[in-house]
């Protein structure tokens, strides 16, 4: 007759078998684990709206790129002969009040916002990120100077300085890149500040901090590594508010100055003619829509491969556990308890060894 000891470990045995054979049987359970990179990818092009944005903003870049090169009509080429024609083969988009082709202008002045806002996304995201990591994770004095710096920035009525300082250096893209800058980066210092404070005390950078790094190796090697996702959703979301920002100052005339040209300066240029020739008003207004719908669905589907937490963000590997689960516990529900993942285990059967 088995001993005691040995019943329990037949038992035992028994039960490892079950439930190898049951989660052998289970559906994704099995598959190797996914990087962080993988699961990323996987999130956001699963994402329709950020393909939709990705490859809308690929073919605006292109056309404001090659449009002009295909053309036969130079930015500033006038004709005073074929002033305010309405769009034809020759000229698409029509001409303006001195001959010019608004096609070309149109391109060039798209290219020229898409490099404003690209610069002072930029230049706004390593300030920002520069302060705010600062603040995070000094403390002390360094956060008292940096939040009191922010709200100083955030109390300022931002269209008057706007107005004021980029009247005054906004005649090149750098000078009102630079200018929008200035009171945007706040944001970004606010998000990076609240990431390093929630990640600061964690296990892995107390232990390093144990074992002798330096403030700088961990804040380059442990800290920044962990707030790119959240830079990279807000610059892209940076990238629409500069666009906006720059078109609206240009409409009012404290922005791009001639020769150059933006969106901003096409729909003021033409305000004047909405009545008689509304197409002059609508198209580069159409088309600083269309950048910045771009860009924030590409900074949504950034937003949730990058943040596992977001609504929505599921891959197919945590639906296949999720599937894995719900069949395990209908198999668990019919077979009744006596029974582990389609496996039974039978202790008064095992007690008459």
């Amino acid at each position: 007759m088995a001993t005691e000891f040995e019943i329990d470990s037949q038992t035992d045995e028994m039960l490892e078998t079950a439930m190898e054979l049951g989660i052998s049987d289970v559906e994704g359970l099995s598959e190797k684990p996914k990087t962080f990179g993988q699961l990323a990818r996987e999130r956001f092009f699963g994402h329709k709206l950020a393909i939709v944005g990705g490859i809308g903003l690929i073919l605006l870049v292109a056309l404001f790129w090659l449009g002009p090169m295909l053309s036969e009509w130079e930015f500033d080429e006038r004709n005073v002969a074929d002033r305010l024609l309405g769009p034809s083969s020759e000229h698409w988009f029509g001409t303006d009040e001195i001959g010019r082709d608004l096609f070309v202008r149109t391109a060039k002045g798209g290219l020229y916002s898409m490099r404003i806002g690209l610069i002072a996304a930029v230049v706004a995201t390593v300030t920002g990120t520069t302060f705010g990591a600062l603040a995070g994770f000094f403390g002390g004095v360094w956060d008292g100077i940096v939040s009191n710096l922010v709200n100083l920035v955030l109390t300022v009525p931002a269209i008057i300085v706007l107005s004021v300082f980029a009247n005054k250096f906004g005649a090149s893209a750098i000078g009102l890149a630079l200018v929008l800058a200035g009171l945007l980066w706040t944001r970004i210092a606010r998000v990076v500040r609240g990431v390093v404070l929630s990640i600061k005390e964690q296990e892995y950078i107390m232990a390093a901090r144990a074992a002798g790094a330096s403030n700088s190796r961990i804040m380059f090697r442990h800290l920044l590594p962990n707030i790119v996702g959240a830079i990279a959703v807000e610059v892209t979301l940076l990238i629409g508010t500069v666009i906006v920002l720059e078109s609206t100052l240009s409409f009012l005339g404290l922005g791009v100055k001639p020769p150059n040209a933006s969106l901003g300066t096409l729909v003021a240029d033409a305000k004047g003619d909405i009545d008689s020739d509304p197409i002059r008003v609508l198209t580069p207004g159409i088309f600083i829509i269309l950048i910045v719908l771009c860009v924030n669905f590409l900074g949504d589907g950034l937003r949730d491969a990058l943040d596992p937490r977001a609504k929505g963000s599921d891959s197919s590997e945590a639906k296949n556990a999720k599937k894995a689960a719900k069949k395990a516990r209908k198999q668990s529900g019919k077979q009744g308890p006596g029974y582990i993942a389609g496996a039974r285990t039978d202790r008064s059967s095992i007690g008459k060894i």
